[in-house]
């Protein structure tokens, strides 16, 4: 089972949504708006995967923030500002088989698939 975690009117969520589908993956959906995002595992997938990648610095919510909350940005201040603003996270987030995948380009389809 793959948990996929996005916003539902993403275009790159569709995109995925309907790959899994087409490549007869199981998997859930789960929407930040409406379900939420839970801090711990927030914390495990900046454990797994580094708070840097996690992290969407080319976002409209990161260029809308302030300056002072963008400078010297720490792994603790990352954290806690995309718990309160889910879109700085780079999407979708997938949970497969214990491993954690962000993004989906080429590589990320070659590690859902492998």
């Amino acid at each position: 089972m793959i948990d996929v975690y996005d916003f539902k009117n993403c275009d790159t969520c569709r995109k995925a949504l309907k790959w899994l589908s087409e490549n007869n993956f199981e998997h859930r959906f789960h929407d930040f708006r409406r379900d939420g995002l839970d801090r711990q595992k927030l914390g495990r997938w900046a454990a797994a995967r580094g708070w840097e990648t996690l992290l969407n610095r080319r976002s409209t919510t990161w260029r809308g923030l302030a300056d002072t909350d963008k400078d010297g940005i720490d792994g603790a201040q990352a954290e806690a500002l995309m718990a309160a603003h889910p879109a700085l996270i780079k999407r979708p987030v997938f949970e497969a088989a214990g491993r954690v995948i962000v993004g989906f380009r080429d590589e990320q389809r070659k590690q859902l698939a492998g």
